[in-house]
């Protein structure tokens, strides 16, 4: 199949992808998923490798029964090979609306938006950049989670409707390996994104993505998807698929002295309590 991004953008094309992704206050993020069996076929419509992408690994922070999940928090922390480390907090659903300026023009913010068979869910995430090799040690056991977490990403949670993370009871769930890319198709207007995700049992998904103005959310939704049918995307009945079908696996997975409190994390908190005795 001829490669769908081998035509160049004009410069009109390539001026009005930018000008939404310049806007991340006033831009949403449509997403829908792509399920295994029809990887491939994507990544040869698009010309896509995963030698052509640094390889990233994703580290998820949860409790055993998924406590973060449940309320609406996803945590989790990003290692990219030869580029910038970092860590995101995302909570669901929020109204786009009611967010602070403040946040919606913060470095890091994203609104995204997660097309399923019920509808749609509009979720807000801050991403912070983390020291290289603090994952690891976190990973390992020598560093506690909340290392990884800032003081503003607790008032970003606070501030959108969360509430708060009790990071003594969470453990490291992950990793999960990750490829992603930025691609244009002549037949759509907007850039797309794709992320390829394979736990560990070889298994993979893939989710596609668009930013499209706030103010054309409904109709960017509506054209999205009937074009990424084309290429076997589809909406799923539950909302943060992606994330569940990680989540859920490593919970599964972990051996039980695994999904207990991080050491590092425990021993934070008993020297804070500690210090208020």
């Amino acid at each position: 199949m001829k490669n769908a991004a081998a035509k160049p953008e004009t410069k009109k094309e390539a001026a009005k992808r930018d000008q939404v992704d310049r806007q991340p206050a006033d831009a949403i993020t449509l997403k829908a998923s792509i399920a295994d069996p029809l990887i491939d076929g994507v990544l040869t419509r698009y010309g896509l490798t995963v030698d052509s992408d640094a390889p990233r690994h994703i580290y998820f922070f949860d409790t055993p029964d998924l406590t973060l999940l449940k309320a609406g928090i996803i945590a989790r922390a990003r290692r990219i090979s030869g580029d910038d480390h970092d860590s995101t907090v995302k909570f669901h659903p929020v109204v786009a609306a009611d967010i602070p300026a403040m946040w919606r023009e913060c470095d890091g913010f994203q609104l995204e938006r997660d097309l399923s068979e019920t509808g749609a869910i509009t979720s807000a995430s801050l991403t912070v950049p983390v020291s290289k090799g603090a994952i690891k040690q976190v990973a390992a056991g020598e560093k506690g989670i909340a290392k990884l977490f800032s003081k503003e990403q607790e008032a970003f949670l606070t501030a959108v409707g969360g509430p708060g993370i009790a990071y003594e009871g969470l453990c490291v769930l992950g990793p999960v390996a990750g490829h992603c890319w930025t691609l244009t198709d002549p037949a759509y207007p907007w850039r797309i994104t794709a992320e390829l995700w394979q736990r560990e049992d070889g298994t993979r998904l893939m989710e596609v993505a668009i930013k499209a103005p706030l103010i054309q959310a409904e109709v960017a939704s509506a054209g999205f998807m009937v074009f990424m049918q084309t290429v076997g995307a589809q909406r799923h009945m539950k909302p943060q698929t992606k994330t569940r079908w990680i989540l859920r696996h490593y919970v599964k997975a972990a051996p039980a002295e695994s999904a207990t409190v991080n050491p590092s994390d425990k021993a934070e908190v008993n020297r804070d309590q500690e210090s208020h005795q």
